[in-house]
């Protein structure tokens, strides 16, 4: 007589057995739902550093214009005799103007202090420029003329007749 096995496993009846097998492979639902929130949040922490990237690249390039423009006009002032009236000395506050650069819009501070005066003429004269980019329509833009957002440039131009300290 032929001894049955007394564990069933119902396959030969074709049906499923009710015990999980251990030899499946996958992740559940809850292991796929935590995987996602973990990466959402990396993928957030990678898209605020983009735009804080992009944001500082426009600033960057604001500032190399802003001293492209203080170069040239310091430049025009150093080109231009030293009693010429365009070096007149100005007001403490100085003087205000207006320039477009690669069609933004720079405001420009120029301040001229005489100092060293022998027999009431200057012999030295500092010239000082500070350009601010404007604000454009952007809301981003509207802080630019903080310490970054600004670029200063100060030069001394000094007389070229010799002074009464010099012996030959």
């Amino acid at each position: 007589m032929k001894k049955e096995n007394s564990t069933n496993t119902g396959l030969e009846k074709g049906v499923r057995p009710a015990v999980a097998r251990t030899d499946e492979c996958g992740f559940t639902v809850l292991e796929t739902a935590i995987a996602m929130v973990l990466m959402a949040i990396v993928g957030l922490g990678v898209a605020s550093l983009f735009f804080y990237a992009a944001r500082n690249t426009v600033s960057a390039g604001d500032r190399e214009l802003a001293m492209a423009v203080a170069q040239q006009s310091i430049e025009t002032l150093r080109s231009v005799p030293f009693s010429d009236a365009s070096l007149a000395a100005t007001s403490p506050s100085g003087t205000s103007s207006t320039v477009i650069s690669a069609g933004r819009n720079y405001s420009i501070l120029t301040t001229i202090t005489d100092s060293n005066f022998i027999s009431g003429q200057a012999k030295t004269k500092t010239i000082t420029i500070k350009v601010t980019p404007q604000s454009d329509s952007s809301q981003w833009a509207s802080n630019v003329s903080s310490l970054f957002g600004s670029v200063t440039l100060i030069s001394q131009r000094t007389s070229p007749v010799m002074g009464p300290n010099r012996q030959f």
